[in-house]
């Protein structure tokens, strides 16, 4: 299984790389079912890979210029505020045991997957629909005039979505980024990759102390070869038609979600 997962990793930080989505969406099922982590625990590790391998995306997107950093501000600190009130005011308050009745025990840990499993399809549903919708990629420059609030109510969901089950929001900030600011798909990719390393490591920063040190040689090797998925991934992505690629990774996360949600629906 550990080989598995240190595949499914590399794979992880090629999809950051090839449409600047689908790191959290991946990370949380592989390091819960590959490397037998807690759900709660996996959603943390999760954070720290992925605000890594993005920040790396990211830095390498934002030297060809395809990054908007005032995008990227209007979404990232109203998400601060979401993944806040998420780790600090809605995870901790929930019981370890939510249900335990009728023959059906439902625990926090169990909780969150099925909740992830939700999102995850939701997500899918999101990029196959903002990919058919897509407009063509302008490789002109365009003035582009952001509704602040709107783009911060944005933020701010994805926050509370990034701090509850450790997912950086990809998946629905790439269709906000096309669909609201028409931006083309190359730039909506390193902004995202922008927006998840802040929101991940923000997220990493304020649970660190629930953090297990122990974990702390599998996370850096995870990392090391997410951050050497996100190399190939950027290399390829500008060889393959990024239209099928979307809604072809859609399909598949789909699956996933569904897969994900069967197997915890069986546990209750």
């Amino acid at each position: 299984m550990l080989i598995l997962g240190y595949v499914a990793s590399f794979f992880m930080g090629a999809s950051l790389g090839l449409i600047g989505a689908g790191g959290s969406i991946l990370m949380v099922p592989i390091l819960f079912y590959f490397f037998g982590q807690d759900a709660t625990f996996a959603t943390t590790n999760s954070l720290f890979v992925v605000g890594i391998a993005a920040l790396v995306g990211a830095i390498i997107q934002a030297k060809k210029g395809d990054t908007n950093i005032k995008v990227g501000i209007y979404f990232a600190i109203p998400s601060f505020v979401g993944i806040y009130i998420a780790r600090y005011l809605l995870l901790p308050f929930i019981p370890n045991i939510l249900i335990s009745d009728f023959g059906i025990t439902l625990t926090k840990p169990l909780l969150v997957m099925i909740i992830f499993s939700i999102i995850m399809a939701f997500s899918s549903w999101v990029m196959i629909r903002s990919n058919n919708s897509s407009p063509r990629e302008d490789t002109k420059l365009t003035t582009i005039s952001p509704n602040i609030p709107s783009i911060g109510l944005k933020g701010f969901l994805v926050g509370i979505i990034t701090g509850f089950v450790g997912a950086g929001g990809g998946f629905l900030i790439i269709p906000a980024l096309v669909i609201l600011l028409k931006l083309p798909i190359r730039k909506a990719v390193g902004t995202s990759l922008s927006i998840i390393a802040a929101n991940s490591l923000f997220g990493f920063a304020i649970s660190f102390r629930s953090v297990q040190t122990e974990n702390c040689p599998l996370l850096l090797t995870i990392c090391a070869l997410g951050i050497a998925g996100m190399f190939l991934g950027q290399n390829l992505s500008s060889r393959m038609n990024e239209r099928y690629l979307k809604s072809g990774f859609g399909y598949f996360t789909l699956v996933v979600a569904s897969l994900i949600l069967w197997d915890q629906g069986g546990r209750l």
